[in-house]
């Protein structure tokens, strides 16, 4: 038991399986499987969780049917032959200590993929089009309805031969058990639709066949929605009343929020930063009362005191803390022995877990690209030659870089010109819904001064300064500097970059914003002089404001700026400017659009890299690092950090 946290290591009991304490890592797709089987990266991504703590692993989704391949990433167990492949990940991971849960998983109509290169077919229970992936299923006849409740049985027993502990039908975030729950989406005139006895039998009868097939241990569970947060999903009071007519059936519940089928639902997949944490808890505890069974909670729990508070006041039983340990595998394991102040904490930025599933790519952190390249970053072997390095620039990927290169040994020393370290993300910090981006300068310096590294703020490297120190290496990490973009601007225009108005520049009563990142900046600008009284036009080189970042942030600040009255103009590409006229281009048509009354311009636009430096690093080993290099995001500047640590 943890003298901090009594609650959230105690140990805790579902039919003869002990979990060691409370924490448990949800199913999340990974893109890590290798032909829809566990692969060796992928074990080696659960057992850095393992060995760091978690009390149990949920693995990620199983497709119980060939209709259920819903993206290339799954992985797939309708084949025994799958057996073999998934022992050897469960054996690994328990003998770490952690639990192992398996999902069973059909998408129903939420489904993308193309797995031969064109959209397959979709079925849900009733023709019933799903909004967000611009699908229109096939109704399913009674025998695929049939087939597929045997395919959850057949999995089931493919994965207790397997060796894990439990199941997990996923009935969460509108998929095809909360599609038969769902009388909106569920129109069906058999003995699968209609009353809710009706429409809770897919379900029932998904969990009777699965137990039909294992061993009496073996633990079979839910993933479901409290609310799906949408006014044509699943409301609270309908998600009880099948629970409560469910809980003979299942050994435990495990309860989230949101939908996939449309864009404000879909945001409680993965929450951003703006969702309160916690927030799910409420729903937890109403459905602890109403069953009396064990109830499992996640969304947005990613610090232990967070979690610690759900699970001292009753709420529930286990707290899913899945970002908080793909930020930090060793988490729990800090948590328990007081370092809590070495822990790594998420700032829900969804940039590269959920963002990196989206686009295709293996799961990882911005703050810890480690994650989900375990087999090449997971162990840091120490130097055989210390050198002196030098690391020029304190933001993200100088932080990194000198954390990296010091934990291998290396004698580090970090300058940064300014008193303050963090580069771009201390004004990133400064956007409405955005402070949490603040922690990751609290998390890489911790991390540098925990590896040894030494921190000198306040001082400018210049070139004689580098050629006076020579050290043995050097890593630029010195960032960028603002530009304006090619327009023709007058002199009598009044222009602001948006960092000035971060750092307090102040504008007219009517702004247009030139928005051409399409990331955070233009959005939460946008967001923050209106809240201010300002009249904002956003003007966005891109299909959409925030269309460079993940589509659960972007769409809940979009939703935040329609709120507020900001209005949002897409395709424009500037270029002029007098003392009240903005003049576009709009990029498709290639016509101009002229914006008048305008007392001032924000520009979001990219910097240029910061090359004081570069000539005279060529004299030595040396490393550039993100923006310095080229301007992008936090993400690609640790990343880079990384692999100069490791390359020195």
């Amino acid at each position: 038991m943890s003298r901090l946290f009594p609650h959230l290591f105690t140990p805790f009991q579902v039919k003869k399986t002990e979990f060691r304490n409370r924490i448990f890592s949800t199913g999340h797709d990974t893109y890590l499987p290798e032909n829809y089987l566990p692969s060796e990266a992928l074990t080696a991504y659960h057992l850095a969780r393992a060995r760091g703590g978690a009390g149990l692993i949920v693995v990620q989704v199983v497709g119980v049917h060939e209709t259920a391949r819903y993206t290339d990433d799954l992985l797939m167990g309708t084949e025994d032959s799958c057996i073999g492949p998934f022992a050897k990940m469960i054996d690994a991971i328990h003998k770490e200590g952690t639990k192992v849960f398996v999902q069973l998983f059909h998408p129903g109509r939420e489904l993308l993929g193309r797995p031969e290169g064109v959209a397959q077919a979709a079925f849900a229970p009733s023709f019933s089009p799903s909004e967000r992936f611009r699908t229109a299923p096939r109704p399913m006849s009674l025998a695929l309805v049939e087939e597929i409740i045997e395919g959850y049985g057949q999995v089931a027993r493919r994965m207790a031969e397997a060796g894990a502990d439990g199941v997990e039908i996923v009935g969460s975030h509108g998929y095809l058990p909360a599609q038969f729950l769902n009388p909106r989406v569920n129109r069906r005139e058999d003995r699968f639709g209609g009353s809710l006895e009706n429409r809770i039998r897919f379900v029932k009868e998904a969990a009777q066949r699965a137990r039909a097939l294992v061993h009496d241990d073996f633990i079979i569970g839910m993933r479901l929605s409290g609310e799906e947060l949408d006014v044509d999903g699943l409301q609270e009071d309908e998600t009880l009343a099948a629970c409560r007519l469910l809980k003979d059936d299942l050994d435990y519940f495990n309860v989230i929020a949101g939908t996939s089928a449309s864009q404000g639902g879909a945001i409680h997949i993965v929450p951003p930063m703006l969702i309160e944490n916690a927030y799910v808890a409420p729903y937890a505890r109403k459905l602890k009362q109403a069953i009396g069974k064990p109830v499992f909670v996640a969304g947005r729990i990613n610090q232990p005191h967070e979690a610690e508070k759900v699970i001292a006041e009753g709420a529930a039983d286990m707290c899913g803390m899945t970002r908080a340990m793909i930020c930090d595998p060793g988490m729990a394991n800090k948590a328990k022995a007081g370092a809590t102040d070495d822990i790594r904490a998420c700032i829900a930025c969804n940039q590269a877990c959920i963002g990196h599933f989206q686009l295709g790519l293996s799961i990882s952190c911005i703050q810890h690209p480690e994650t989900g390249r375990e087999l090449a970053y997971g162990a840091k072997p120490k130097t055989g030659q210390r050198k002196r390095v030098m690391v020029v620039g304190g933001g993200p990927g100088g932080l990194k870089a000198a954390a990296v290169a010091a934990e291998r040994g290396h004698e580090v020393t970090l300058y940064e010109k300014e008193t303050q370290l963090g580069g771009q993300a201390r004004f990133a910090q400064l956007l409405p819904a955005r402070a949490e981006f603040g922690g990751i300068i609290t998390n890489l310096t911790r991390e540098a001064e925990l590896a040894g590294a030494r921190i000198v703020k306040g001082k400018a490297v210049t070139p004689d300064f580098l050629k006076s120190e020579a050290p043995d290496a050097v890593v630029l990490a010195s960032g960028s500097v603002l530009q304006r973009p090619p327009a023709e601007i007058g002199e009598d225009a009044h222009v602001l970059h948006a960092v000035e108005v971060l750092k307090g520049a102040k504008t007219g009563a009517r702004v247009v914003i030139y928005d051409w990142l399409a990331d955070w900046i233009g959005l939460g600008i946008a967001e923050k002089l209106a809240g201010e009284g300002v009249d904002v036009r956003l003007a966005v080189n891109g299909l959409s404001a925030g269309m460079a970042i993940q589509n659960y942030t972007r769409d809940a600040h979009l939703a935040r700026l329609h709120r507020a009255g900001v209005k949002i103009l897409p395709m424009m590409r500037l270029y002029g400017a007098d003392a009240t006229t903005a003049y576009f281009v709009h990029t498709t048509a290639q016509e101009p659009v002229v914006l008048e009354d305008v007392d001032t311009i924000v520009l979001a636009c990219p910097n240029a890299p910061e090359d004081t430096l570069t000539e005279a690093a060529q004299s030595f080993e040396h490393y550039l690092v993100g923006d310095c290099l080229s301007a992008r995001t936090a993400e690609e500047a640790v990343y880079e950090g990384l692999k100069a640590g490791m390359a020195i």
